[in-house]
């Protein structure tokens, strides 16, 4: 089943600046765009989002201004445990929302991904997880996890995929501009794409 706006809670876990160090499957500036890209299209479309970090003030430092920028005024909760699944503020902010499905991108995706995902699936959530929106200290982690996971029964996806997914059809005119707008700013080659598009010829996927 596709995701939409409304059925699902995103969970962006642990982007923060100590953490990304020593992120090597994934390259720093990809990674900061990929993120920007989920969290402007979780905000833009009115996704359930929590923001989580892990001893911000203490170790791991702030989450990334591009995930904070898209969702102002909203509380990141911070934790002492590596799985976010085990804090009892995270949890209680997961049950008050109420939604099934839940969706994970964040550091790393062996620690910070894994547990949660693992956790959530045990207990009868379904899960997806954002598998460019994430990263681990080698390539090897990276994928060794993303494997545990679907073996367990996560769904992977991209950051693009994700936000194409919650626009579904061009025809939808109330969130065309912003979606375009979106992947013209983080969509990499598909931006550059629909920017020569609409600039030579004014095209638009709608019409």
């Amino acid at each position: 089943m596709l995701l939409s706006p409304k059925d699902h809670t995103l969970i962006m876990i642990d982007f923060q600046s100590q953490m990304s160090f020593a992120t090597k499957s994934i390259d720093a500036v990809n990674l900061r765009n990929n993120a920007a890209l989920v969290a402007r299209a979780a905000a833009g479309f009115g996704v359930s989002t929590i923001l989580t970090t892990v001893a911000e003030k203490s170790f791991s430092g702030p989450m990334f201004s591009e995930i904070t920028e898209a969702f102002p005024g909203e509380k990141l909760l911070d934790r002492t445990s590596m799985n976010t699944w085990e804090d009892e503020a995270v949890i209680a902010r997961v049950n008050e929302i109420g939604k099934g499905r839940i969706v994970l991108s964040g550091l790393w995706t062996g620690v910070c991904i894994v547990g949660p995902a693992l956790s959530a699936l045990d207990q009868g959530f379904e899960v997806y997880v954002i598998a460019d929106a994430c990263g681990d200290v080698s390539d090897e982690a990276h994928e060794r996890a993303m494997q545990r996971m679907i073996q367990a029964g996560a769904r992977p996806m991209t950051s693009l995929q994700y936000l194409l997914e919650l626009q579904r059809d061009w025809a939808r005119t109330a969130t065309y501009d912003m979606t375009t707008g979106i992947a013209k700013t983080y969509g990499g080659a598909y931006g550059l794409g629909i920017i020569y598009a609409k600039t030579m010829f004014g095209a638009s996927e709608g019409h």
